[in-house]
């Protein structure tokens, strides 16, 4: 379904308040049909409370170098966009961890002295860090929201809505990391080192939690689950691969990249349509169609 991608103009970032309410028994197999992607996804889910501050942490350092004021804007409005994210991110992983899964907190407990240690790097590989896993989000973008209606079909609406709440403002930072990397260490060989550095370290770590879910259901030994885990991570890597490959190209600019039609109507429909402090609406997950919830 890439196919739909059209261009788009770029839009203003937007700093949405809306929460996420997740309820004690949210099911961590919110896909019903597909329990092994849905531990997948809470285990990228699990990286976000450390991945993401460090982002904040880096672009804000960086963002005090920055003479255009514009590119300063990007960069505080995109600060204030990940600080929404991985709150959410917190409180979706403590129901998840509420369940049975406690053996995550010393996965964490890693990821966090490991991003300690990666802030300690000079500016220059953080920033480059930040711009390689931003890359990577824009062709999982892609791939979830087109592919909304075969991954999400009858999943918890809650979750997929918050999933894809994320997915949409990713594509609306597009820039952000990129424009801040030009800005305050330019060069081509570190940039496409920061593809590789940042999208696999991720990847690297996500699955290491999911990889720990799995086990606490008892599926990871099974034949069966691990045969669909590396079908979904097949799939995966078709969708980020050609986004990984285009941000490695020298004079790569993320202005060329087309966004999702329904990313871009989704930001339509919120500006024109969203009450101020009210909940986020959901994505009805039993449709066809799953059109945006406004």
């Amino acid at each position: 379904m890439r196919g739909e991608s059209t261009a788009g103009a770029i839009t203003p970032i937007t700093v949405r308040q809306g929460a996420f309410a997740f309820a004690d028994d949210t099911p961590a197999h919110w896909i019903p049909h597909a329990p092994e992607l849905a531990q997948m996804i809470n285990g990228a889910s699990f990286t976000m409370p450390h991945l993401e501050p460090f982002l904040v942490a880096t672009l804000g350092e960086a963002a005090k170098l920055i003479e255009d004021p514009a590119v300063r804007r990007e960069a505080r409005d995109f600060c204030m966009q990940e600080t929404q994210h991985y709150r959410t991110h917190r409180r979706f992983n403590d129901v998840i961890l509420g369940q049975g899964y406690e053996v995550l907190a010393g996965i964490e407990a890693e990821m966090a002295a490991a991003y300690a240690r990666l802030m300690q790097r000079p500016l220059a590989v953080r920033l480059a860090y930040a711009a390689g896993f931003e890359a990577m989000t824009l062709g999982l973008t892609d791939w979830l929201v087109g592919n909304r209606t075969t991954l999400f079909r009858g999943a918890n609406p809650q979750v997929t809505s918050f999933i894809l709440w994320h997915m949409v403002e990713e594509t609306e930072h597009k820039l952000v990391a990129h424009d801040v990397y030009q800005a305050v260490s330019p060069g081509y060989w570190r940039r496409a080192f920061g593809v590789l550095h940042g999208s696999l370290d991720v990847i690297r770590w996500s699955r290491r939690c999911y990889r720990a879910l799995l086990k606490a259901d008892g599926r990871w030994r099974r034949p069966s689950s691990r045969l669909k885990v590396w079908w979904w991570a097949a799939r995966f890597l078709m969708g980020t691969g050609p986004a990984l490959l285009r941000a490695m190209v020298p004079g790569h600019d993320p202005r060329g990249v087309k966004d999702h039609p329904w990313v871009r109507e989704w930001i339509a429909a919120h500006a024109r349509d969203a009450k101020r402090g009210a909940p986020m609406p959901l994505i009805d997950t039993q449709s066809a169609a799953m059109p945006v919830p406004f």
